[in-house]
């Protein structure tokens, strides 16, 4: 378990952190409710059309992408942790995982998946 103790770092860190963040920003802020706050869109006008409207493709493959890219992320922290004991075969293993998904990055972009 001491491998993982940098990624147990990180996580306390990152987290005492963005609570740091979220209560001075609350506690600094300017807070002047009115009645188009509280409604339920903030976006200044009422709103319109049904909710089940159908979306375009493209949120859906943005959303995609989000989560390719999240999990990208989750699979190097560990990887990082133990590089010291995989040597090259982990590196190139790792480099052909990020080479495969920058591959499927650029084949979304020229299909024009992007594009809106």
């Amino acid at each position: 378990m001491s491998e993982f103790f940098p990624v147990f770092v990180f996580l306390c860190i990152s987290t005492l952190l963005s609570l740091l963040i979220l209560g001075l920003s609350f506690v600094f802020s300017v807070q002047k409710p009115d009645p188009e706050k509280l409604s339920a869109y903030e976006c200044g006008f009422d709103p319109f059309g049904d909710a089940r409207e159908r979306f375009q493709v493209q949120f859906y493959l943005v959303a995609i992408l989000f989560i390719i890219f999240d999990l990208e992320i989750t699979y190097l922290f560990p990887w990082a942790v133990v590089l010291k004991d995989i040597h090259f075969f982990g590196f190139l293993t790792i480099v052909l995982f990020l080479l495969v998904l920058t591959l499927g990055f650029f084949y979304e972009w020229r299909k024009g998946a992007l594009t809106w």
